[in-house]
């Protein structure tokens, strides 16, 4: 029986040098490290987010790939990618998922768990 599964880690930063507070512009990166935990091979399609700022502005990305990647996993094997968003709060979120095609032809989607973005000990 094929199993669809992958691990999602992320690691964010925050870009002080990239970042304008008086013009409400809080620039972070995430760092995301894709697994495929799973016994069968699949590629990586598209992506959607779903992004939040303290005011509960939400902006919504979708589209193919991830940095100009689809890339084609085996088990075991892992893809890893940095990407950035932009803020008008110095806090949010982002939560998401990618979708995937195996090797076999099924189609799945892999939930990426919600992650905070922050000022670097803004959180007590």
């Amino acid at each position: 029986m094929p199993v669809y599964d992958f691990a999602i880690t992320v690691r964010t930063q925050y870009l002080p040098e990239q970042s304008h507070p008086d013009r409400t512009q809080h620039v972070f990166t995430y760092t995301i490290t894709i697994k495929n935990t799973g016994s069968v091979a699949a590629q990586l399609i598209s992506r959607h987010w779903v992004i939040t700022d303290a005011n509960n502005k939400v902006q919504e990305v979708s589209g193919l790939g991830v940095v100009g990647h689809q890339p084609l996993l085996q088990p075991g094997e892992q893809f890893e990618y940095t990407s950035g968003t932009q803020l008008e709060t110095s806090q949010g979120s982002m939560v998401g998922e990618y979708f995937f095609v195996a090797e076999d032809g099924h189609r799945f989607e892999v939930k990426i768990p919600e992650f905070v973005l922050s000022l670097p000990h803004a959180l007590h």
